[in-house]
């Protein structure tokens, strides 16, 4: 059966939205360059031969311009800039809507921040999406050859970050779990053993929400912060549990009325955790569900624990 060129553009509406985020790190820019994307859609006279070429390249040029003024935005934000978690749990679709396509890693996504924008949709087209370079050069609006080199160039920027391969997966999650019943049990000793000896907490609060001060470095200074803050965030009735964010382990931490505090990302490497990656700004976090007043949550963890000294 032919489908109306509304159920074509529903049908590709998880495809375009991959690559939107891919581009922008952002779920809400992603959203807004889909919605113009279908605006342009639907205000075409015809529906062209080939629509997910035609609907990638106007997505991806349209992605590619959010880009550009996005850069200056986060050159001036408030604290360390991280992209917008997206839950990828294998039994879930993560929001907003189906997303049957892979998502990069936040390591990866900080990586790319540093291309600029037609250097990283070209990486974005070939290593996510598997598109041949006849097709990104079509979306793109550049050579063939141009396009190879920019790939190239992409993939030696980002090579420390890359993913490791699948065997890892299993290995990965079974050190993630370790770290989460360490940390349920304010087990610091146990928790340094899982870091890295240089490894960070790096947290993204946007100004809108509690944070650090500054990235935490070291697995002593982690390990023993990590461990305070449980203990802390325990006392009004904060939990944490484990999740798949940005294809990695991570968990999502909710207060007592299941609202949204915080999203973790642990970026696993050589057998041990390198970077915690937590998101409390409630922009970021509002696509995950209702989101947590986590200045009211800080201050009642100042009287909870001024009432224990």
């Amino acid at each position: 059966m032919t489908r109306t060129r509304t159920e074509e553009f529903d049908h590709l509406r998880p495809l375009l939205f991959s690559i939107a985020y891919h581009l922008l790190g952002s779920v809400s820019e992603a959203e807004d360059a889909v919605h113009a994307t279908g605006r342009h859609w639907h205000s075409l006279p015809a529906a062209p031969a080939d629509a997910q070429a035609h609907l990638t390249a106007h997505l991806t040029r349209t992605a590619m311009d959010l880009l550009r003024a996005a850069r200056a935005r986060r050159a001036a934000y408030t604290g360390t800039w991280l992209p917008e978690p997206l839950l990828t749990d294998p039994h879930d679709s993560p929001a907003p809507g189906p997303h049957p396509y892979g998502c990069l890693p936040t390591a990866i996504l900080l990586e790319l921040e540093s291309l600029e924008p037609l250097q990283r949709a070209v990486f974005v087209l070939d290593e996510v999406f598997a598109l041949d370079y006849r097709q990104i050069a079509a979306a793109v609006g550049r050579p063939e050859a141009a396009c190879r080199e920019l790939a190239a160039q992409a993939r030696r920027l980002t090579a420390d970050a890359r993913p490791r391969p699948q065997a890892d997966r299993t290995r990965c999650a079974a050190l993630a779990a370790r770290f989460f019943d360490a940390l349920k049990d304010g087990d610091a000793a146990a928790l340094r053993d899982l870091l890295a000896p240089d490894a960070q907490l790096v947290g993204d609060g946007g100004g809108k929400a509690p944070q650090l001060a500054r990235t935490v470095t070291g697995d002593h200074r982690v390990a023993r912060l990590l461990t305070s803050l449980i203990a802390l965030l325990a006392r009004v009735d904060v939990t944490v549990q484990a999740r798949t964010v940005n294809s990695r382990p991570g968990a999502l931490l909710r207060d007592r009325d299941d609202k949204v505090l915080a999203t973790w990302t642990l970026d696993v490497r050589d057998g041990h955790i390198h970077t915690i990656h937590s998101v409390t700004n409630p922009d970021k976090l509002a696509h995950l569900g209702p989101v947590a007043d986590a200045w009211a949550l800080n201050r009642e963890a100042g009287r909870t624990r001024r009432a224990l000294t």
